[in-house]
């Protein structure tokens, strides 16, 4: 008959050390395993019963499952079920959990013939020591009020006074790692030298600190030692179980940087008011998830050494293993995987997802044998490589239609001057005449006339080039046409026309001409690899910011701005008599948008400045729907100059803004808008360019040619797929996936808005220059950031505004032109935009990976 093995239960099984104590038991006894139910699973070994140590009702149903199942006799009871934080900060769970679990299960366990308890608490219950001074099991207890220590100190009392009949040991083990690390502070510690953080040569306490680790399997063996001689131990026996000696801080530290970076880590010691400022900072004011908190800084002295003879002669037990030789191992793991080492250490991962990038580049080499690019598009392999060819063979046949239409559209451009009378000298409005007048321009037919013979040429060039296009032995013109579509934007502005029809008709043309040139067929010389590779998602990032819901609000925006612009440039060419203005009032009797499009500071452009903003709208869309979701590494340029045309035209647009009441005296309200619709562009944007950014210095690093990449784009080995919702989704969906990577802290909010008062302050109070002009020039500026910062990828960017924040402070002391209430209202939103610029404030899911580190 098979005699059944001992029962031992094991709380908290599902965890790291509890899974590991069941793999380690099996084979020797028969094994339970109690935990929440929410948990995962413990290991196969070990049957699952769920538990709550917070409910009698709960405990006492889970213990009658192992008493039908294993009956009254229990070996041993392997308590490692706790709570735990890193904030420091009291908890009522360490109460109901730790101390009031406990006391529940031990009660229940009494009902049963319970031959030991075994509670794993934790050295640091013991009050630190000094250099040469080993503690051992009766050194004294640590009266400092750390929650998570007090709790343990308090369940090992109540274990004294109510075990009973049932033999307690209080297992003490100093932090727990494996050949992985899986130690919080361990590995934290390596990462911030991995990535040479500014806080990685700092510490907040004597370098000669040292505490002992101890290795997982030597817990486990230690705890199995245990209940194999249960029946040998104590009735009480508290036991310490670390290795003999640890390393210093100085030593861990200088041992890390040779390991990881082969070169001596210097760390230097600060002042703990100093750390624990920075800690403030960082986590209460800046709003930062940061790992070290000011408790931390509070024990950074402590010192522990452990004397575990006791251990040795009651279990016969010394640890096989000591951090220092194992360091090499953990970071090796580290080196070879940083992605699987991070996740595995419950770190951001998106952080170094380049970084594995990178090095497997480097193990395979940057150029093979032949000093050929490790991106080049030899790369592929030579059947897929062919049968890409073949594909885009027969894509090209299957669009030639787009260089028929581009074909028609010439022959249309070709005759439009003659249906729209260009060589015509008569018939010109009196609005022509003026701007001709007042700009000192050729006369209106000779302009029309020189606009027509360029539409003629134009039209013939891009039948030209529409007909060599078919062939793709020409795949150049394509690009030569795309090039005439853009001349056909500047054309009415650069020749002044004074056709709206024509104006209309060239833009149109111009557009199509550039859409059906490059946009709609595949994109010629663009890099075989990069295109034969679906990746869309960089390395790191959880999303990929080229999908064309991102790009939609910025398509929308650009559409909205190019029609308004259309408008004034219209004005500005004299093709109406009057601009739109419904609330500002010009001089001369001109409206305010009439009184600024045709200022002296709009004059200086030797073309309509309106139609000019115009072309860039028009740009913006076409670039906006050009290329698929794969873009920012397949079209670099083309996501440059999208950047460019976004980015610093949305700041030019704000200095328009800034100027106009400044030297000018009145407001644009069609400026206004526009301006807005490009600085809320300017977020959406973002993400891409840094993606596109890493893109190349990552391609760069593995040995590919920068202006290669650059103009010709390339493949992303280890990127993945963005598999969110699309057009099909549902609208809130939809909207989310548009969103992403951008929010809107109440914090960046309420700044946006303080600035834009600041704007208006010559109306609200009256103010005169200086002071009404630095108010107008800082409320622009703090829109602008605060609207930029919306991008998780520009979040530091709000700390422009704290600089701003406190010259609105200062500047009523400095600068005339404010009355009393002015000047403390400047004061008071200067402190406030100061206050509201700290925070980092709401933070979504999304990773940016290397960049994830800016995200503060």
């Amino acid at each position: 008959m098979e005699t059944r093995k001992p029962v031992v239960l094991v709380t908290g099984s599902s965890g790291f050390i509890g899974s590991a104590v069941i793999e380690k038991f099996t084979g020797h006894f028969d094994l339970v395993g109690l935990d929440r139910q929410t948990s995962p699973e413990p290991p196969a070994a070990a049957e699952f019963v769920g538990i709550d140590l917070t409910s009698d009702a709960s405990i006492e149903a889970a213990l009658a499952r192992v008493r039908a199942a294993h009956g009254d006799r229990i070996a041993s009871v392997i308590h490692l079920a706790s709570y735990f934080d890193l904030t420091g900060e009291p908890s009522p769970k360490y109460e109901e959990v730790t101390l009031g679990g406990t006391e529940r299960l031990l009660k229940a366990l009494k009902a049963f013939d319970t031959e030991q308890f075994v509670f794993v608490s934790t050295m640091l219950v013991h009050a630190p020591t000094q250099p040469g001074q080993p503690i051992d099991e009766d050194a004294p207890l640590d009266t400092e009020p750390l929650p998570y220590r007090q709790s343990k100190i308090h369940t090992e009392q109540l274990l004294r006074e109510q075990h009973g009949d049932i033999p307690v040991v209080l297992a003490r083990p100093a932090g727990i790692y494996d050949d992985m690390g899986h130690s919080a502070f361990l590995a934290q510690q390596i990462a911030r030298i991995f990535e040479r953080q500014v806080a990685s040569h700092v510490y907040p306490g004597s370098l000669e600190t040292a505490q002992p680790s101890l290795h997982l399997d030597d817990l486990t063996d230690a705890l199995l030692r245990i209940v194999q001689r249960r029946a040998e131990l104590p009735a009480e026996l508290p036991l310490l179980l670390a290795e003999s000696e640890g390393l210093s801080v100085d030593e861990m530290q200088r041992t890390l940087g040779r390991l990881i970076h082969d070169e001596a880590w210097e760390t230097k010691e600060i002042p703990k008011p100093v750390a624990k400022a920075g800690t403030w900072v960082q986590t209460d004011v800046l709003d930062e998830d940061l790992f070290i908190r000011p408790w931390m800084v509070d024990i950074a002295d402590d010192h522990y050494e452990v004397d575990t003879s006791r251990a040795k002669q009651l279990l016969d037990w010394t640890p096989a293993h000591s951090l220092h030789e194992t360091l090499p191992g953990i970071i090796a793991a580290l080196k070879d995987d940083p992605v699987g080492w991070y996740r595995a250490n419950k770190l951001n991962a998106a952080r170094v997802a380049t970084l594995a990038v990178e090095a497997k580049a480097n193990e395979a080499g940057s150029q093979d044998d032949t000093g050929a690019d490790a991106t080049s598009d030899d790369s592929a392999a030579p059947h897929e490589m062919q049968k890409h060819m073949q594909g885009m063979r027969k894509m090209h046949f299957s669009m030639l239609w787009v260089h028929y239409l581009n074909i028609m559209l010439g022959a249309w451009l070709m005759s439009s001057p003659f249906v729209f009378g260009s060589f015509e000298a008569s018939g010109f409005s009196d609005a022509v005449l003026r701007v001709t007048a007042d700009r000192g321009l050729a006369d209106p037919a000779l302009r029309s006339a020189w606009l027509g013979r360029s539409d003629v040429i134009s039209g013939l060039l891009i039948m030209l080039f529409g007909a060599l296009s078919l062939s793709p032995r020409f795949s150049w013109a394509q690009w030569a046409n795309a090039a005439v579509g853009v001349w056909l934007l500047f054309a009415p502005l650069v020749f002044w026309t004074p056709s709206a029809a024509v104006y209309a008709n060239d833009t149109l043309v111009g557009a199509l001409v550039i859409a059906f040139a490059i946009l709609v067929p595949m994109m010629p010389g663009m890099g075989m690899a990069g295109m034969m590779d679906k990746s869309d998602v960089p390395p790191g990032w959880s999303y990929s910011p080229s999908t064309y819901l991102q790009r939609l609000p910025i398509i929308a925006l650009g559409l909205f701005g190019l029609l308004l612009s259309r408008h004034l440039a219209a004005y500005q060419l004299g093709h109406i008599d009057t601009a739109w203005e419904p609330f500002f009032a010009g001089r001369a009797g001109l409206n305010g948008t009439e009184d600024i499009i045709t200022s002296d500071v709009s004059k200086a452009w030797p073309v309509a400045d309106a139609g000019l903003g115009a072309v860039t709208y028009m740009f913006e869309v076409l670039m906006g729907v050009m290329g698929d979701r794969r873009r920012w590494r397949t079209m670099p340029w083309m996501v440059a100059m999208f950047g460019f045309v976004v980015v610093p035209l949305g700041v030019v647009s704000i200095y328009f803004i800034i100027i106009q009441p400044i030297m000018l005296g009145t407001w644009c309200t069609l400026c206004l808008i526009t301006a807005l619709a490009m600085l809320i562009m300017i977020p959406y944007s973002l993400d891409e360019l840094v993606a596109m950014g890493q893109y190349l210095v990552q391609d760069h690093h593995r040995g590919g040619r920068f202006w290669r990449t650059f103009f010709r784009g390339g493949a992303q080995p280890d990127g993945g797929r963005d598999d969110k919702p699309g057009f099909d989704a549902p609208l809130a969906a939809a909207y989310a996936s548009a969103a992403r990577g951008i929010t809107v802290p109440w914090t960046l909010a309420v700044s946006a808005l303080l600035g834009a008062a600041l704007m208006f302050t010559r109306l609200l109070f009256d103010t005169r220059p200086p002071m009404a002009d630095s108010d107008h020039l800082v409320g622009a500026l703090i829109v602008t950031f605060a609207v930029m910062a919306m991008a998780e990828v520009g979040r530091t960017l709000r700390f422009v505004n704290v600089a701003l924040g406190v010259w609105l402070v200062i500047a009523p002391w400095v600068l005339g032109g404010a009355g009393t209430t002015a000047s403390w209202v400047g004061v008071a939103i200067g402190v406030a935009v100061i206050v509201l610029s700290l925070p980092r404030g709401t933070r979504s899911q999304e990773h940016y990976g290397s960049w994830d580190r800016f995200v503060v």
